[in-house]
């Protein structure tokens, strides 16, 4: 996809203004922040998975669910300053991935479907 038509799809807030310095600044530091709560989830996702334990799961799902919402408010807050964008999805690749994922559902075991 050409440059120009990339930024036309691009779904960004105006950018907050931080200082360009060595030192973190507050989207370097929520940066970080949104990343270890993406890998936090991952991990929880792997512990759920793994629990052998009924009430140990239920404790897992609450951390789980807590460290997700976490995770969102500062994508929301990182959104909103501008320093996260997002790209608006041409109509063609959604109907083809649809197509696509729903070719695969036909080969799952009817449970699933």
């Amino acid at each position: 996809m050409p440059q120009n038509q990339q930024q036309q799809n691009k779904i960004q807030n105006p950018e907050t203004s931080v200082p360009k310095t060595p030192q973190m600044n507050e989207r370097d530091f929520i940066n970080d922040l949104l990343t270890t709560e993406k890998y936090m989830t991952s991990a929880y996702n792997v512990a759920l998975n793994e629990a052998s334990n009924q009430t140990l799961y239920q404790d897992l799902a609450t951390i789980f669910k807590e460290t997700q919402d976490c995770q969102r408010t500062l994508y929301n807050l990182m959104f909103k300053n501008g320093w996260y964008a997002v790209e608006q999805a041409d109509q063609t690749k959604i109907q083809n991935s649809y197509q696509q994922f729903s070719g695969y559902k036909s080969q799952l075991p009817y449970m699933v479907q």
